[in-house]
Order: structure tokens, then sequence, then C-alpha cells
């Protein structure tokens, strides 16, 4: 099981975000933010928003380091990626 996730760059509601992505499966994702005890309202269609004070967290329980950018690639390759505006499969 390999979880990646980026720097907290990314601002909103007066805070800085990663994004945790699988280039597996949404079911890994889903296992490894619950293991973490991230709510599932973080998960937002291809990957689950997490707040820069849990980075450290999601790196120590194994979340593998890489940029904004590889995040993206990761999730077109496997193809995971669910671009905003596109119907959304009913499957978890």
């Amino acid at each position: 099981m390999t979880i990646y996730i980026d720097p907290p760059s990314w601002p909103g509601h007066g805070r800085m975000w990663s994004h945790l992505v699988s280039d597996v499966s949404y079911g890994e994702l889903h296992a490894f933010a619950e293991q973490l005890g991230v709510p599932r309202r973080a998960f937002e269609r291809d990957h689950y928003d997490l707040p820069s004070h849990r980075y450290a967290d999601a790196v120590s329980a194994g979340a593998v380091e890489v940029s904004s950018r590889e995040v993206v690639r990761l999730l077109y390759a496997s193809g995971l990626r669910r671009p905003k505006g596109r119907a959304q499969p009913r499957s978890s």
C-alpha cells in the first residue's frame, strides 16, 4: 500500500492544506484516512484534503512525500483522477 501526500501549500478557510492520494484504489485511500482519523467529509472527488497540522501524522503513518505536480501525475497514471465538472461513478 502506498499513499502519497503533497506539501501543505493550498490555502483555504484560514489554513494551508495538503492532498492525500492513492495510485491504486479509493478503498486503499479511505482505509489509510480512516486509520489516521480523517473524516470521510474531507474526501473530494479523488483525494483527501488534509490540514497542515496533520501533515506529519500522515508521513509518520507511511504516506510518501511528493510534489503537488507528482500527485496529479500519479492520479492520472492510475486512472483515479476525477476532475471537477465530470460525472462521478457511484462506487467508493
